[in-house]
Parts: structure tokens; sequence; C-alpha cells
């Protein structure tokens, strides 16, 4: 792939941000859905979270119901569902009801955290003790309800026979592995956790076995981007991200503060390091030092896909940044 020919994503936390309310966020959400969808990205993601004061795209559902309802043309999906939440039925019978609306423009990632505390994980399902073995039945479960139903006398209704495209998210090797044993589209969570981006994208692709949805590895790799018409711009922009890293780190909260200069930032140097190190793969720049950056980033990783967050303050200059990104594939 090259910068030419690889196709962009965007992925959507709906950052609530200091001093603002949710309302706005979901504004900006729908603002942001329909620039990228203007600059001819894939797909718009939203990633569920729970008990976390600054990110609001905890009821995925509904929000790809909201931005399909006001796009046309991009792909809308879940970027991704934590399937531990939810029983595979009521997933099925959601996403079966999006596709019989919006059509064949929806996407269902899942995957097999909490997404949130141990304390939202018991308010969200209390019932169920989470376990990889768990997982693993429960994709199976959830992919015979959109398939054909053979597995259960009960069918999802809408969901049966939708075969809404399901991807796996996550950024450990044992959720790779499952990606290649069920032969599905893989998006790994580099945007937060890029330790080992190489080595399980690499077991991902010795491992896989082709499928009737998905023939052949298909890698997604996610990137936070801040971009701006300089470098001085986008580092002092890129603050934002920085401080709710840190803010993540200490368990404050995490509604998006405005930038300040990157060496007023209030962290010692472990906390530094363990910030950068969430966020080494953060595109940041000019669109000069963008190019240069995506360039490594394919040779080195052989991304299908490049699906991209963006956390700055100011919605006007987040949009500049995705234009920014969208002026290097021309």
């Amino acid at each position: 792939m090259t910068l030419q020919n690889i196709p962009f994503s965007f992925l959507d936390l709906v950052t609530i941000r200091a001093n603002d309310g949710i309302t706005t966020a979901f504004q900006n959400s729908l603002s942001i859905a329909k620039k990228a969808q203007e600059l001819g990205f894939l797909r718009f993601w939203f990633a569920e979270h729970h008990n976390m004061d600054g990110i609001a795209s905890s009821a995925t559902a509904i929000l790809i119901a909201h931005i399909a309802a006001h796009t046309q043309k991009i792909r809308v999906g879940s970027g991704g569902v934590m399937l531990p939440n939810h029983t595979p039925l009521v997933v099925a019978e959601q996403f079966g009801t999006l596709q019989s609306l919006y059509g064949d423009r929806i996407d269902l990632g899942v995957g097999r955290a909490r997404g949130g505390d141990y304390e939202s994980a018991l308010a969200v399902r209390k019932e169920r003790i989470h376990s990889d073995e768990n997982f693993f039945a429960e994709l199976e479960e959830l992919e015979d309800f959109l398939g054909d139903g053979t597995r259960s006398k009960v069918r999802a209704v809408p969901g049966w026979g939708t075969r809404v495209p399901i991807y796996l998210l996550g950024s450990s090797l044992y959720s790779a592995q499952v990606a290649a044993r069920k032969g599905l589209p893989y998006a790994f969570a580099s945007h937060f956790a890029p330790k080992d981006l190489l080595e399980v994208l690499r077991l991902y692709r010795e491992h896989f076995t082709p499928s009737l949805a998905c023939p052949k590895p298909y890698a997604i790799v996610a990137l936070p981007c801040v971009l701006a018409d300089t470098k001085e711009e986008a580092l002092f922009l890129s603050s934002s991200a920085y401080q709710r890293g840190l803010a993540l780190l200490r368990g404050e909260s995490l509604k998006l503060k405005t930038p300040i200069p990157f060496l007023d930032i209030s962290w010692n140097q472990r906390e530094k390091a363990a910030v950068m190190g969430m966020q080494s793969m953060m595109v940041l720049g000019n669109a000069e030092d963008a190019k240069k950056q995506l360039i490594t980033i394919l040779q080195d990783t052989q991304a299908d896909e490049l699906i991209f967050t963006c956390d700055i303050y100011d919605q006007t200059k987040r949009i500049r940044s995705l234009e920014i990104l969208d002026s290097l594939r021309h």
C-alpha cells in the first residue's frame, strides 16, 4: 500500500471538552463525520467506553444510527462494541436493525475488553465473569445470529441473514490469534497501546485462516494524529492529547483541556515516559512531517488501512488536521 491508495478512516470517542457539554460533543462528532465523508474517508467508527467523564461514545449503536442518518456514503460502525458487556443476541439485533435501516454500510467492530474500570464493568453486566473462553464462544454465537442461525432455536430479528461484517479489535497476541483463526479483519489499537504492534500483526498474518467474509488478512492500524500548517502549531495543539494521557495515568478527569505550551505540561519524567509511550505512534507535525511518518508506518506495518483519532481541542483545527491528512493522498 502507498499513501495514494490506502484507505483512511476515523475513530471517534466523542470527546467532551473542558467547560463544554455533551450536546456539543455530539454536534462536533457529526461535523467531523461529515468532513470525513467529504474527504473520501472509508469509515467512521465509535469506541465504546464507560464511566469516563470526557468520553460520550458509550451508546455506540445509537450514535451509529445518528451519523448514518446524516451521511450518505461513508461506512459507519463500532470500533468497537465490547462484547463482554452485551449478549450476542442483542448486538445482532441492534446491528441487524442498523443495516436494515441504512443499507450495506454498517460495520460491527468487536473487542474483548470492558471499555471501563472494574466498577463500571459490574454495573454494565453484573452476572457475567469475563474470560477468553467466554469471548470466543460469544463471538461464534454473534456470527451465527448474523448468519444462517443454525446453532440456536433463537433468531435475531432483525439480524438473521444480514451478515453485517465483523472486525476484531485488540492490542494483544490473543486477539490476533482469534482474528486469524476466525478469518476476520483485525484492527490494532496502536492509538493507545502500540507496544506489540509489529509482532501482533506478524502473528495475525502467519496464522490467518481464510474465510468467505475475509479471504486474506486485512490489518487496520489505529493512529493518533495532530496535524497543523506548521510544526510549532501542531506541537502546541498536541498538548491537549498529552494532558489527557497524563490525566488517564493519574485517574483524573478525561475532559479535553485547552492546549498549553508543550514545556508547561506538569509531568515528571516517569509520567512523561509513560504518556509518550502510549502516544508513540502519533502522527505529529505539518504535512511534510506527516507524509514521512506515514510512509515509514506503512513500510513497517504493511497495513491495509489506517484509522485515525484526533484529540484537538478546537474543532476548526481538528477539521484542518483531517484536511492535511487527506492532502497527503493527492
